[in-house]
């Protein structure tokens, strides 16, 4: 079959981004640019300033000619200006530029960056004196990479045509964006949109239309498709897998680096996206190990290279519908009616927002309602007015994230304190963001707009009084539910949904009864020997990303544990678990 030609996406080159550096200390500006220059001169222009004044004026030239400021450096202690106060300045010239502020080594509270940080006045920090090869240049190498991030790509893997609100649409961008597979959207009615239809030969009947860059066009794709046209794994072996791994959120990527580094024959099985919640995070900031925070796309990418090159089997949009015992193997049933046979399980399946169920504004999902932290649509809320309804820290952590974007964030909280539920950075940050309003002790009650959420109706919970806000998008971020239905009665669960373990299978006589050995359970085994339970999904958990890491890395020594006592099986009463 012969391909239609690629569709043309190249772009005029691009200037290279500028480094800008401030410091009134000659030795230190002196010093900082010989070091950058002999490693990011080819890359990068690299602009220096003795004096803050100085610097803001180049800057205000440099924005008026639209040149990419990527880095902007300022020392701590400048005579004109404190370094955090240039920053701010030059921010509102360049907010795209990540700011970088160049201090002496202190480990205490008092350090000027330890409020920078929390409050948002700058993005990362450099220690003087420096080593360049181990410090200096992985650390900005790191920043530009970020920045970087927040820049459209030039290449783009696929050109995706469809309607300008099309909930199918949205489903699309957010699935490619947490693939972290450059895209661009046109709308079916634009005229770049009918080119690249007319060029494919599709009249539009049939929408999204995703044109990969080499030609191969796909029609009204599902998530399986997009998967396999990036790369992505579907395969199934057959035969008997040592471990089955569901879900591919934080304890499903740990557990299987650590049950593939360790030899088992490992599986994981994602009815969606690697990352589960985590992956929609714009920033983990608490996650130790890494300084500046990192966020959840970039997380779930390495965690699933790093399966990968162990040797883990990563199978995406296949979504598991059952589970039953069968002998020694454990049987998984996914949604096409393929059965995968595995000598243990670990269930890592995570949670999902709870929804508004709010009518009007279910029909809007992906047309102005989503449910998730504000990753995917973020840079499309640029100078609207938009909500966030939540209290909780990824609540606080999409309002941020959208501030930098939106004209204006109004946070809608039933609590009348964030302090219950989100972390005091959150809530000092967010008290400090111009663009933030935060509305306590409301709920939503109703939406209106025509093809797109237009306003809101809030209710005030103590005087029931009413009021219509308008708003061009809202984020839902209100908690969330276990994804447990499919297993029905195959493990014990709470009574909101959440996986029993270890000894909360034994305070319950009824689950003591169900009990099919003479050992007790293992601290995270479920009520079915060798199927165990990790992260959010598990009742009890710390809903924290290094909390699920060390469960899932913990799961596996659990797993050896059981599968190094095959006799186990054997004292198993018959027809309990089948």
């Amino acid at each position: 079959m012969n391909l239609p030609a690629p569709v043309d996406s190249t772009e005029p080159t691009r200037p290279k981004p500028i480094l800008f550096l401030v410091a009134d200390d000659p030795a230190v500006l002196g010093a900082l640019e010989a070091d950058l220059s002999r490693r990011f001169a080819n890359d990068c222009r690299i602009l220096r300033e003795k004096t803050a004044s100085s610097a803001l004026v180049t800057l205000g030239s440099l924005m008026e000619r639209s040149e990419p400021v990527a880095l902007l450096v300022a020392n701590d202690r400048m005579d004109e200006m404190p370094g955090i106060e240039f920053l701010s300045r030059a921010h509102a010239l360049h907010p795209s530029a990540k700011r970088v502020l160049l201090v002496e080594r202190d480990y205490t509270a008092d350090n000027p960056i330890v409020p920078a940080m929390m409050l948002g006045k700058i993005d990362y920090h450099l220690v003087k004196p420096w080593s360049p090869e181990q410090g200096l240049f992985p650390a900005v190498s790191g920043f530009l990479s970020d920045w970087a991030e927040t820049q459209a790509p030039s290449f783009k893997m696929f050109q995706i045509v469809g309607p300008p609100s099309s909930a199918r649409g949205h489903q699309i961008r957010d699935l490619l964006t947490r693939m972290t597979t450059p895209y661009a959207y046109h709308a079916d009615d634009s005229p770049t949109g009918k080119a690249i239809l007319r060029q494919v030969g599709e009249n539009g009947a049939r929408l999204p239309v995703a044109v990969r860059h080499d030609g191969r066009v796909l029609v009204d794709p599902t998530d399986s498709d997009l998967v396999r046209a990036v790369g992505g794994g579907t395969h199934l072996k057959e035969g008997v897998y040592d471990l089955v791994i569901v879900g591919a959120g934080p304890a499903g990527l740990a557990a299987a680096v650590y049950a593939a580094s360790e030899g088992l024959d490992t599986v994981v099985l994602e009815r969606g996206i690697s990352g589960g919640q985590a992956g929609t995070t714009s920033r983990i900031r608490n996650f130790p190990g890494f300084t500046w925070g990192i966020s959840g796309q970039e997380f779930a990418y390495r965690a699933c290279e790093q399966a990968w090159l162990f040797g883990a089997n990563l199978v995406f949009t296949q979504e598991v519908k059952s589970l039953r015992v069968s002998g020694a193997e454990r049987i998984l049933t996914v949604a096409d009616g393929r059965r995968v046979a595995a000598r243990s399980v670990l269930l890592a399946t995570g949670a999902s927002w709870r929804r508004l169920g709010i009518e009007k504004l279910e029909e809007r999902t992906g047309a102005g309602v989503f449910y998730g932290a504000a990753v995917t649509e973020a840079r499309a809320m640029e100078g609207l007015d938009v909500c966030v309804v939540g209290s909780g820290n990824s609540a606080g952590q999409a309002t941020q994230h959208l501030a930098k974007y939106a004209r204006s964030v109004t946070l809608l909280a039933r609590s009348k304190s964030l302090r219950a539920n989100m972390s005091e950075y959150l809530v000092s940050e967010l008290a400090h963001t111009p663009a933030v309003r935060v509305r306590l002790g409301v709920e939503i009650v109703d939406g209106n707009g025509r093809e797109r959420l237009e306003a809101l109706t809030i209710r005030d919970r103590e005087t029931g009084s009413t009021e219509e806000i308008e708003t061009s998008a809202l984020f839902v971020l209100i908690g969330a539910e276990p994804h447990t239905e499919w297993l029905a009665d195959a493990v014990q669960r709470s009574g909101r949904g959440y996986i029993l373990t270890g000894l909360d299978l034994m305070r319950d006589r009824r689950h003591v009864e169900r009990w099919p050995l003479t050992r007790p359970p293992l601290p995270l085994e479920t009520s079915v020997p060798g199927v165990l339970a990790a992260g959010d999904v598990r009742y009890r958990s710390i809903k924290r990303v290094a909390s699920a890491i060390g469960e899932g890395a913990t799961a596996i020594q659990l797993v050896h544990q059981y599968l190094a006592s095959p006799e186990a099986w054997a004292r198993q009463r018959v027809g309990t678990l089948a």
